[in-house]
C-alpha cells in the first residue's frame, strides 16, 4: 500500500472514526495522531512501527483494547495489559480505560493516559520510578490513587483536573513535583506534601 508513517495529529478529532487498521509497513505514528477519536474501540500497533509520538491516544473515550504486535522489536504490550509499553525503557506510553500497569514498567509516559475518562482505577507498581508530564490529567473517573514508595518524581500536570481525587499522599521518596501537577482538583480536601519534596 505504500504508506510508511502516519504524521502528526493525522486523524484528530475524528470522532466518527470506529474501527482502523494500520498496515505492516508503518514504521511511526506522530504525536496525538489519534487524538479525540472517541468512537476508536480497539487498534492494533503492527511490528514494523519503530516510532510513536507522545498522546497517541489522548482522549479517546471509547478505546478499550490496545494490543502490539509480539513480533515488534521495539514496542509490547505484555501481560495482555491493553497499553503500549517503549521496550527499552519500560516505559508505558499509552494506555485505555482497561489497562492495567505491569510490574516490569518503570515509568508512565507524558500524557499516557491523558482524558483517558473511563478510568475509574489503576494500580501503579513499585517498579516505576517516574510519573510523566499530564500522565493521568482529565482523568475524572479516578476517585483515589495510590503512588508507591518507588516514585521519585511527578511530572508537571500529571493529575490535573482529576476531578475526583478527593485526597491524595505523596510517598518519602519524591523529591520534585512538576507544575500544576494537581490543577483543578476541584474534588482535593487533603493533600500531603513530605520532607522528601525539595521541588516544586
Amino acid at each position: 500500500n505504500g504508506v510508511t508513517s502516519i504524521g502528526d495529529r493525522t486523524f484528530y478529532g475524528c470522532s466518527s472514526l470506529t474501527s482502523i487498521t494500520i498496515p505492516n509497513g508503518v514504521t511511526s505514528i506522530g504525536f496525538e495522531a489519534f487524538k479525540y477519536c472517541s468512537g476508536l474501540t480497539s487498534i492494533t500497533i503492527p511490528n514494523s512501527v519503530t516510532s510513536i509520538g507522545d498522546g497517541v491516544f489522548s482522549r479517546c473515550t471509547s478505546l478499550t483494547n490496545i494490543t502490539v504486535d509480539s513480533e515488534n522489536m521495539y514496542y509490547d504490550s505484555r501481560e495482555n495489559c491493553n497499553a503500549i509499553i517503549e521496550s527499552s525503557s519500560n516505559t508505558l506510553i499509552a494506555g485505555c480505560m482497561n489497562s492495567t500497569i505491569p510490574n516490569s514498567v518503570t515509568s508512565i509516559g507524558n500524557s499516557a493516559f491523558y482524558e483517558c475518562r473511563g478510568l475509574t482505577s489503576i494500580t501503579i507498581p513499585t517498579s516505576v520510578t517516574s510519573i510523566g508530564y499530564s500522565a493521568f490529567e482529565g482523568c475524572i473517573g479516578l476517585t483515589s490513587i495510590s503512588i508507591p514508595t518507588s516514585v521519585t518524581s511527578i511530572e508537571g500536570s500529571a493529575f490535573a483536573y482529576c476531578s475526583g481525587l478527593t485526597s491524595i499522599t505523596i510517598p518519602n521518596s519524591v523529591t520534585s513535583i512538576g507544575s500544576g501537577a494537581f490543577r483543578g482538583c476541584s474534588g482535593l480536601t487533603s493533600i500531603t506534601i513530605p520532607n522528601s519534596v525539595t521541588n516544586i
